[in-house]
């Protein structure tokens, strides 16, 4: 089998083009291409006039070596690679060992659990949140009601942040072991769509989500895994290892009873703040890491779709439009779009009492009017908050605390348009753009919830976003706030056996942990953890 990259076809050619093409690229007959099979899809829009598609094919033809010869050196053209998982270890048969433990049910979690259920090694899976049909009552009850329950909401609980959120399926890790492959099948084992096996950019929304996570939970309970919802941890169990390290010998929960274990998986989300704290003063090895502050910015998808498509706006492959936007600032600060969620909405993502806190989600429908994005500042502990380990959590929570109070104090989020923050005036009402964010928008001056380096960095690259996505700096566009949890604040530092560089049998992982940056590359990192542990019970 060969796989072929980078073929570009019309944005509407017929089915019968793309073995066409196909013979065309590899220059042989028809006759001679025994089978193919569609790999990837994505699309080309850089001339709005044409927009292409781009595949890339796997395929059987009746003399590979000719073809392979022919394109030597061409990566375009190669032999198709093996993307089978293989599980790197199996519990003996009767293993009866101190069960591995993961702390946190989100994406990392998920996958460590499931991989080590998978591999026979029965894993008790905490989390301090809920189920996540109960979650999703109480993430609503915030978003309706006003009413926040700090262990079940958007950040805690079964499925982790990212399940409220527009689902997406891709990331920038390297992956020479096809483990996003890995992920991506589990998900369809699960109920995902097949598309997401061939989309460029896949993503699912939070309702498919929702099913999915669910499906995943029976298959790790049907392998031996268990369960433990609203069960926090307090508290290590360690000992002394020598030369300055630690050994775990278990977890001491909040209702005070112990689990002996020595390995533990800790993937606990990026604002899983207290159990921070809690490492930091047992001297668990942290480092303070970079993060990005700003705003949820909205206009209606119409307006990207037609920015970025042109007369193909609103075609059925493309779907509702997205965007990807940066700009290195004057004052040496950089700008971007975060986490950019076509046709969904701004959602309260708050985890604590008094604080406001922003982020997007979508369906997988994409179908709702507006599209929004993040639209941050990278700062970094170095020059923003170089008092210790902790210091960006302090700096989190400050801006979010003046976020509630500029919102009214009740979970409203402060709002304010494009054309009153560039005037530099407090706004009154709205214009064309309505605002999604529940429980309601509070029309203010951002000013009073930002950093002044914030505010400067954003009048100047909204005019320069405005000449690449027509109308993005459009004077009744909205932008709500604040958007602090872009990633963790910290990075719990571990070795290249993925334990902590200070407490053998702890295994920090995820986006909590400073090691991935949404849904894929947290469950990937979920694999690597699992196997390490793995690795570990069964090494001789």
């Amino acid at each position: 089998m060969l796989r072929l990259s980078g073929l570009t076809l019309p944005l509407d050619h017929q089915e019968a083009a793309l073995p066409e093409a196909i013979c065309a690229r590899l220059g042989i007959a028809r006759a001679d291409l025994q089978s193919h099979e569609i790999v990837r899809r994505g699309n080309d829009a850089r001339r709005k006039s044409a927009i292409l598609l781009v595949y890339t094919i796997d395929l059987a033809v009746r003399d590979e070596a000719d073809v392979l010869a022919r394109f030597a050196g061409d990566h375009d053209v190669r032999p198709r690679p093996d993307t089978t998982y293989r599980f790197p270890a199996i519990a003996p048969a009767g293993w009866s060992g101190k069960r591995p433990v993961v702390v946190g049910a989100g994406p990392c979690g998920l996958f460590a659990g499931l991989i080590l259920a998978q591999m026979g090694f029965r894993p008790i899976i905490l989390d301090r949140g809920k189920v996540v049909r109960e979650r999703t009552k109480d993430t609503w009850g915030l978003w309706r009601r006003g009413v926040l329950d700090p262990d079940s909401n958007v950040q805690f609980g079964e499925g982790g942040a990212g399940t409220f959120s527009d689902g997406k399926l891709y990331c920038r890790v390297k992956d020479p072991r096809f483990l996003g492959r890995k992920v991506l099948e589990e998900f369809v084992n699960a109920g995902a769509p097949d598309d997401i096996l061939t989309e460029a950019h896949p993503h699912i929304g939070t309702f498919r989500l929702v099913t999915m996570v669910e499906s995943m939970r029976r298959t790790i309970e049907e392998l031996g895994g268990e369960y433990r919802w609203q069960t926090r941890v307090d508290d290590l169990m360690l000992e002394s290892a020598g030369d300055g390290h630690k050994r775990l010998r278990g977890l001491v929960l909040a209702d005070g009873s112990v689990i002996e274990t020595d390995h533990v998986v800790l993937a606990v989300g990026h604002s899983a703040r207290p159990t921070f704290e809690m490492l930091h003063g047992r001297g668990v090895h942290i480092e303070p890491k970079p993060f990005s502050i700003g705003v949820r910015i909205e206009h209606p998808q119409s307006w990207v779709d037609e920015a970025r498509y042109g007369r193909f706006a609103k075609h059925p492959i493309l779907g509702a439009a997205a965007y990807s936007l940066a700009h290195h600032c004057a004052n040496g600060r950089t700008v971007y779009s975060f986490c950019m969620c076509p046709g969904g909405r701004v959602v309260a993502a708050t985890s604590e009492e008094g604080r406001v806190v922003t982020n997007g989600m979508s369906q997988y429908s994409r179908a709702e009017f507006n599209a929004n994005s993040g639209l941050v500042v990278a700062i970094d502990p170095q020059r923003d908050y170089p008092d210790g380990p902790l210091a960006g959590i302090a700096l989190q929570r400050h801006w979010e605390s003046l976020a509630f109070v500029a919102g009214g104090s009740d979970y409203s989020a402060p709002g304010q348009t494009v054309g009153d923050f560039m005037a530099g005036r407090p706004s009154k009402e709205l214009g064309s753009v309505t605002p999604s964010y529940k429980p309601g928008v509070t029309m203010t001056d951002l000013s009073t919830c930002l950093p002044e380096f914030v505010l400067d960095s954003f009048r100047e690259a909204l005019p320069v976003f405005g000449r690449q996505i027509r109308h993005y700096d459009h004077p009744d566009a909205v932008m709500t706030g604040v958007e602090t949890r872009t990633s963790s604040p910290i990075r719990i530092t571990r070795g290249k056996d993925y334990q902590s560089l200070n407490v053998e049998g702890l295994y920090p992982g995820g986006e909590g942990a400073g090691y991935a940056g949404g849904i894929l590359s947290a469950a990937i990192d979920g694999i690597k953890l699992a196997e390490a542990v793995a690795a570990r019970i069964t090494a001789p």
